[in-house]
């Protein structure tokens, strides 16, 4: 097996160097950003004077710390000339700038990408809308749940006797933020090799549409049949593949292939169930369905979530726990492998941060720190803005410099 430990060891990140201008807000954007944070790139959160909108809500404390740590924090207002000229100072020495806000936004401000990108040609422009900048739906107010609604994630989420429900997480928005991130670093590639920067841009209902790929197979199929299939597989095509009750709560139990099934038949006692015609292939076991799920449940009810789990692991199925959020933020494995982390922070106690989920190779993951207070960093880079701006003009090249971050494959 191939770990990310078995390469070379390095102490560089792979966007070491790389210049950040971070005009994210709430999820999405701002997640775009920790992960390039977290990659080694120098991310410079820019918030209006009064703060991004998710630092007015109070409940919000635990998501700003863990979408922007690692990052470095002022302020400006972009509405005034003071505030625009400064941003563009930021743009002259920056290698991308990213930002989720409605389309529009930035050109009535005149910090449009076309501008930005004629000032600074080496510049990623990378936007996040919830439709993207174009078509006719562009213009419609975005966030996470309209975005599952009408991007028809809703529709098959949740069981056919009652109402369509939303994902628990906010997957639409932090679907949005690794495709930005993917965006940002495939054109850095592009401009290592071309020494020019360009636009890139997702649309959030884009990003959700591969996600229903077994949803659109049982659509294709039946085109006026019910899309909502609680727990089970989104086109039926698989059992056992559900939640089963157990002594102390429920496991997950998912046979991907019949090889999967006759181990649990094993594991059951039921070893003839793996040869029976009635119950040895999926097609079989989907036929009747509700007696696949009532067979497996009757094993399941009898065992804690444990017990069944090491079952699992002993005859080779896919099993695993429902569990609470509780027993995630101390779990061994993800404290291990340096995903998760306590930290101290000054408003919220002690408190655990999921670190990034990228694993770079020969590279000892750097832990997330708390959010940078809103313009706590406004001293430190305004002055050094004044200094560069004293001894050296922008350096806006058509090529890469000899040497820059930017001429680096790592970009």
């Amino acid at each position: 097996m191939i770990k990310a430990s078995d390469s070379p060891v390095t102490t560089t990140a792979p966007l070491a160097g790389v210049i950040v201008l971070d005009l994210g807000q709430i999820y999405q954007g701002p997640y775009c950003g920790f992960l390039l944070a977290m990659a080694g790139a120098t991310v410079i959160k820019i918030e209006p004077p009064g703060g991004e909108p998710i630092r007015a809500r109070r409940q919000s404390a635990m998501p700003l710390a863990m979408l922007n740590a690692n990052k470095l924090g002022i302020t400006l207002d972009l509405k005034s000339e003071t505030g625009r000229d400064r941003l563009l100072e930021l743009v002259d020495r920056a290698d991308v700038l990213l930002e989720n806000f409605a389309p529009g936004v930035m050109e009535r401000l005149g910090l449009g990408a076309a501008g930005l990108l004629e000032r600074n040609p080496r510049l990623i422009y990378a936007s996040a809308t919830g439709y993207g900048s174009w078509g006719p739906d562009r213009d419609r107010l975005a966030m996470d749940l309209t975005i599952q609604a009408t991007s028809g994630a809703m529709s098959v989420t949740g069981y056919p006797d009652k109402p369509p429900v939303k994902a628990g997480p906010a997957v639409a928005d932090f679907l949005g933020g690794v495709h930005l991130y993917g965006a940002i670093t495939t054109a850095l590639y592009e401009r290592s090799h071309t020494g020019r920067g360009r636009v890139v841009e997702i649309a959030m209902q884009d990003t959700l549409i591969p996600a229903m790929a077994s949803n659109l197979q049982l659509y294709y199929e039946n085109p006026e049949g019910e899309a909502r299939v609680g727990n089970r597989h989104g086109a039926l095509a698989m059992a056992p593949y559900n939640t089963y009750r157990a002594l102390d709560g429920y496991v997950a139990i998912m046979c991907v292939t019949d090889v999967h099934w006759r181990a649990l038949c094993k594991a059951m006692g039921r070893m003839e169930l793996g040869l029976d015609p009635a119950w040895a292939t999926h097609e079989a076991r989907c036929r009747d369905i509700e007696a696949t799920d009532a067979l497996v449940e009757a094993w399941t009810a009898q065992y804690t979530r444990e017990a069944l789990t090491d079952m699992a692991q002993r005859w080779h199925f896919p099993c695993a726990p429902v569990r609470s959020l509780r027993e995630v933020v101390h779990d061994p494995h993800l404290h291990a492998r340096g995903m998760l982390h306590p930290v101290r922070h000054p408003l919220l106690g002690e408190i655990v941060l999921p670190g990034s989920p990228l694993r770079f190779g020969g590279l000892t993951p750097e832990p997330p720190s708390p959010e940078p207070g809103l313009g706590e960093h406004n001293d430190v880079i305004l002055a050094l803005l004044d200094a560069v701006r004293s001894t050296h003009p922008p350096h806006r090249p058509d090529a890469p410099a000899e040497g820059s971050p930017s001429a680096s494959a790592n970009c």
